[in-house]
């Protein structure tokens, strides 16, 4: 992987590139939103433990494809208030060293139940 931050621009706000660029013989897993739910269907109270288990769900994804957490080139994640951002990124930080994934964090009205506060989508790469 390449990962671009250009001296032309601002430096990124927090823990990311603003790009990656991925080589040839590389295959992509391009995952759905991920919420915050359990088997059971439990979902746990605060942002940080939702976000923790969103990523969870996601290594589970991938690993279905013989990909981990480090494997991540872009994440689009959503919270539903800007309270949550620092459990967000708490976890997102620890969760991703340097270079870390190209990313984006919107704050969006909700989801189809109240209960839930974040969402992670991601796009992973790894050699064929």
């Amino acid at each position: 992987m390449k990962y671009h931050t250009p001296d032309a621009i601002r430096a990124p706000f927090a823990r990311y590139s603003h790009g990656v660029e991925i080589p040839a013989g590389y295959r992509l897993m391009l995952c759905s939103g991920q919420l915050s739910v359990t088997p059971d269907g439990h979902i746990p109270e605060s942002c940080e433990e939702q976000t923790e288990l969103c990523f969870k769900n996601v290594a589970a994804i991938l690993e279905s494809a013989g990909m981990t957490l480090h494997d991540i080139v872009r994440i689009n994640a959503f919270v539903t208030d800007r309270t949550h951002l620092p459990g967000y990124m708490k976890v997102r930080d620890r969760l991703f060293g340097d270079p870390a994934p190209a990313s984006t964090l919107m704050i969006v009205s909700g989801f189809a139940r109240e209960a839930f506060k974040v969402e992670i989508e991601v796009v992973a790469a790894a050699p064929d």
